[in-house]
């Protein structure tokens, strides 16, 4: 059976008709990009994902990377598809031409990952990576850095990483140990050990740049004393040209429950005495650095996390429509009735349809999440630029945490779907499932996720970017109203959006009380119930294009506009219920999880 990776039909329907990504072509820097253009790069994309890079997923699983001598080694199959990704500028697809760029908006953009992360996404994090540690050094390199680093960068020479996690500074970067001395000549020798180093060590190109969270020495505790740092794998010479070998060691690769095909490593800084970085913005500003990199690799966690769940869904589609068995419950007492195909099992119709509300609600979230970044970019007027970021800041969590915890599940009814056949490796299922786990816990576990929603973004601006965000609501909302077969969804919407503005002002409150203990113990459910209200938005966003566009819709468009309204029908319907009760429990603010002593869990 063909893995599948991304619905076209449904990647055009957010671009073209829920966000009409094509009028970002009536500004200067997006020009080119009109609808025919970004049809064109999205075929293009997709058929390098579906020809290319999809075959490397099962070998990159079954190969993993290798640790010999010293020397890293990815999959057989890397190398060529890395180098036809290169080839085809699909690095910096957002970036400036001027650094090897593409210059197109991040909504299109997002449209392309869609695919290449859909078709192998432990090979997709190589240039994932790469990507980002080239934004760092855009935003914040010194003109020689960006002279020495930044296009061999976005056009995939090297690649890069993130140096962060360290033995005993998980999610407490605070806590890291990693030393950095200035030098006499203005570099800096750097000593330490990072451990979870995505893409750490490889042979996918002749160098890798390390971006690397330490402290300089006499630098304040935690995390006011971090500062960032650019060391290479290989040092570079200011002509640019490659000189020693730096000394950073790879000192081994984890074994991993998946995501096989991508080479994570713990890394030794300076065990020689010989690892040179140069500083990478202000001293003890590194955290603030960081976090540029890190928002954008959460929402490039959370489209892992979808395209496994996009994948296992269209996989279990098809599979439910070939494989006979059983009779249809109509027929159960005729024993000449034939077996039929799954798909006319009410509980598979179920599930299916389960995943399908979440995949297409996920899928707009995270283009629109895109979208909002081009809007930013294109509006002359402050006030919607800043009303954008607040958006963002605000859906990120949602988009990372959410989104991942909702795609794992979506995966294990891929699985439940296929029955025993979804458990073994013949079918791509188990793979989808153990690929799609680690997005729960990399860049910021979904608790911290939480933790951010409510501690740092819920009173962000006062609560300007949430209330920004309920307006974006109340308007999908007021267009649903104007339709007769949506009334009925707008009103719930109306009142879960008001019930989860009751339940986030009680949140903040109790954040700020004695009771904060209590209060970050709901923080994981109150993420997950505001994740559920905006799912319920966009697919009600979704119900209302389709419905306009059904009435003179082609014969060979409509069941897909039909099943847009089922799909709201069914989420509104069936799944908003449980998040009143999740909400009603959070008001209840149950303290057990706090005030349990810790003896009582058991254990030893």
């Amino acid at each position: 059976m063909a893995q599948q990776i991304a619905d076209r039909r449904d990647i055009d329907f957010v671009l073209h008709e829920q966000l009409e990504v094509a009028q970002f072509s009536e500004n200067e820097d997006y020009a080119e990009f009109n609808k025919k253009v970004i049809d064109m790069i999205v075929k293009e994309a997709r058929n390098l994902a579906i020809k290319e890079i999809l075959p490397t997923s099962k070998e990159g699983d079954e190969q993993g990377c290798r640790l010999e001598n010293g020397v890293v080694t990815t999959p057989e199959s890397f190398k060529r598809v890395f180098d036809l990704f290169i080839e085809g500028e699909w690095l910096a697809m957002s970036e400036d031409p001027e650094w090897g760029g593409q210059g197109m908006p991040k909504s299109v953009a997002m449209a392309a990952s869609d695919y290449f992360v859909g078709a192998n996404f432990a090979f997709m994090m190589y240039p994932g990576l790469t990507h980002g540690a080239g934004k760092l050094v855009e935003a914040f390199g010194s003109d020689k850095q960006k002279e020495l680093f930044l296009k061999k960068m976005f056009t995939g020479e090297w690649t890069g990483t993130m140096l962060l996690t360290e033995p005993e500074a998980g999610s407490d970067v605070g806590a890291l140990t990693t030393t950095a001395v200035k030098n006499d000549d203005g570099t800096y020798s750097l000593t330490g050990n990072k451990i979870f180093i995505s893409g750490g060590d490889h042979d996918l190109s002749e160098n890798i740049i390390h971006p690397v969270l330490a402290r300089i020495e006499g630098a304040p505790e935690g995390t006011k004393g971090i500062s960032l740092f650019l060391v290479p794998k290989i040092w570079v010479n200011d002509d640019g040209s490659l000189g020693e070998p730096n000394d950073v060691v790879c000192t081994g690769i984890e074994e991993k429950m998946g995501i096989h095909g991508n080479s994570t490593c713990s890394l030794a800084l300076g065990g020689k005495g010989k690892c040179r970085g140069t500083l990478l913005g202000e001293e003890n500003k590194g955290m603030r650095a960081m976090f540029l990199m890190m928002n954008e690799a959460r929402l490039l966690v959370g489209l892992q996390g979808f395209s496994c769940a996009s994948s296992s869904y269209l996989n279990a589609v098809n599979y439910a429509r070939e494989r006979v068995q059983g009779k249809n419950i109509l027929a159960f007492m005729d024993k000449d009735a034939p077996a039929v195909p799954i798909i006319q099992h009410p509980d598979v119709r179920r599930q299916l349809l389960t995943m399908k509300a979440y995949i297409e609600g996920m899928r707009s979230l995270l283009y629109y999440v895109a979208y909002c970044e081009d809007m930013s970019h294109t509006s002359d007027d402050q006030e919607t630029k800043d009303r954008c970021q607040g958006l963002i800041e605000v859906l990120t969590p949602v988009a990372k945490g959410y989104v991942t915890d909702k795609a794992f599940e979506v995966c294990s009814h891929g699985m439940q779907v296929f029955g025993g056949y979804g458990y073994i490796k013949e079918y791509p299922q188990e793979q989808l499932l153990r690929d799609c786990r680690i997005t729960m816990i990399y860049e910021g576990t979904n608790g911290i996720q939480a933790m951010d929603l409510l501690g740092r973004k819920l009173g962000m601006n006062k609560g300007k970017a949430v209330m920004d965000l309920m307006g974006e609501v109340q308007k999908t909302i007021a267009a649903a109203r104007e339709i007769d077969g949506l009334k009925a969804a707008a009103d719930t919407l109306d009142n879960m959006l008001n019930k989860l503005g009751e339940v986030a002002m009680h949140m903040g409150g109790t954040a700020m009380s004695p009771d904060v203990l209590k209060a970050f113990a709901h923080a994981h459910p109150f993420m997950e119930a505001t994740g559920d209200v905006t799912m319920a938005w966009m697919l009600l966003w979704r119900a209302v294009v389709a419905s306009q566009k059904l009435e003179k819709a082609k014969k060979k468009d409509k069941p897909f506009y039909e099943g847009q309204l089922k799909s709201c029908e069914f989420f509104i319907e069936t799944v908003l219920p449980v998040t009143f009760g999740k909400m009603k429990a959070i008001l209840g603010t149950c303290g057990a999880a706090v005030d349990i002593d810790e003896s009582a869990f058991g254990g030893k």
